[in-house]
């Protein structure tokens, strides 16, 4: 049966809480990501057209519920995406603040359930679960939650929590609760994504790897009788010629040295996320074809954990390449690039025009342009041949 593909896309971006820079694993040309920095992107975000920004989570970022908070009054439409962390706080807590964020934003709080996967971070919150573990404290989590946030007085008696008459007095804004968004690659992530939340993200893998991924959420939601959408999270570097992006992504790394990507991919090893080895084999640690599909670069996986590969190449190139994910099925393009303010303008300006946006976002694109001479509107842009 063919599978749906969706006819609009929204794209997010990202706010870079853990840090900002010109050149990757390196302080040089590195800038304060202050409450300043975070309002200016947040503005730009928000003014560009993104639908909203991912704020990360984890021990190398700022907390990303305050962080929301602090940007909401600031912007006008823009939705924040905000973590929970099951095994971290209470679901009947997680609730309350997800209902409070929900309702003073007006409706822009979107929830990003995240289980974790690195297990020396955890033991330093007091989490001592393994993976397994860790996945069947989430899909209990996530049933209290959902049930609290939709209204429901709620008992629950399971392995891991014991809940005697739960109920929200304020209830969100978004009925039934605001969207939930969750990635994980392993089979646990998996069956419990089919059965609880409503967007699937994945990280930015060969078109191939992606298909064969939401193939398979894709199928167990139908087996559970629901219905899920999928996003993809990707850097993008776009230069107005693809020769100017592929020297943009080399000068991203020009600084790393072989010492700084050994200490990184020892880290990254030790963790027990399904996803994070499957951006590491893209790579194996070594600069030599971080080329790991057309357009697709693995270079910043050399250091960053996480989502680390870009799209790179011209406007039209990359508009294809984001096309070619649409048509697997995926409708929410969660976007970020060094440094993060310069790249949002680059990427909406160039980018935007050529994509297929649901029709309430976007950039001005009827913007005239500065006045010539003073007095004499700037003429029509002519499209080149190449583009």
């Amino acid at each position: 049966m063919p599978h749906p593909v969706p006819e609009t896309i929204s794209p997010f971006w990202f706010l870079p809480t853990p840090g900002d820079s010109r050149y990757l694993g390196t302080s040089e040309g590195a800038r304060p990501v202050d409450l300043g920095y975070l309002k200016q992107l947040a503005i730009a975000s928000d003014t560009l057209g993104y639908e909203g920004v991912l704020i990360p989570t984890g021990m190398s970022c700022e907390d990303s519920w305050i962080v929301a908070s602090m940007l909401a009054p600031f912007t006008e439409r823009l939705r924040f995406l905000v973590a929970v962390r099951p095994g971290l706080i209470a679901p009947t807590l997680a609730a309350r603040m997800t209902a409070t964020l929900d309702r003073l934003s007006g409706g822009r709080l979107l929830v990003n359930v995240v289980t974790g996967g690195d297990p020396v971070e955890s033991r330093g919150d007091g989490v001592h679960l393994d993976h397994a573990e860790r996945y069947a404290i989430t899909e209990e989590f996530l049933t209290i939650y959902k049930a609290v946030l939709s209204g429901e007085t709620v008992r629950f008696k399971g392995e891991h929590f014991d809940i005697d008459g739960a109920q929200l007095l304020f209830p969100p804004h978004q009925k039934p609760h605001p969207p939930l968004f969750f990635g994980g690659s392993s089979d646990a992530a998996i069956d419990v994504a089919s059965r609880t939340i409503d967007k699937y993200l994945t990280w930015g893998e060969p078109p191939a790897q992606v298909a064969e991924k939401i193939g398979r959420v894709r199928a167990r939601a139908e087996a559970e009788g629901r219905q899920v959408t999928f996003g993809i999270r990707l850097h993008v570097i776009v230069r107005e010629t693809t020769a100017e992006a592929w020297a943009a992504a080399d000068k991203l790394i020009s600084r790393l040295d072989e010492e700084t990507i050994a200490k990184a991919q020892q880290v990254f090893a030790r963790m027990d996320s399904v996803g994070q080895a499957r951006m590491a084999a893209l790579h194996g640690g070594k600069r030599d074809k971080l080329e790991v599909s057309p357009n697709l670069w693995a270079g910043l996986g050399l250091v960053r954990g996480g989502a680390a590969t870009a799209l790179v190449g011209d406007p039209a190139t990359v508009a294809e390449r984001i096309d070619e994910y649409r048509r697997l099925g995926v409708d929410t393009f969660i976007l970020s690039g060094y440094p993060h303010l310069e790249e949002a303008y680059r990427f909406a300006e160039l980018v935007f025009p050529r994509l297929p946006i649901a029709p309430h976002l976007g950039c001005n694109r009827e913007a005239p342009g500065e006045t010539v001479a003073n007095v004499l509107s700037a003429p029509a842009h002519r499209s080149s041949a190449a583009s």
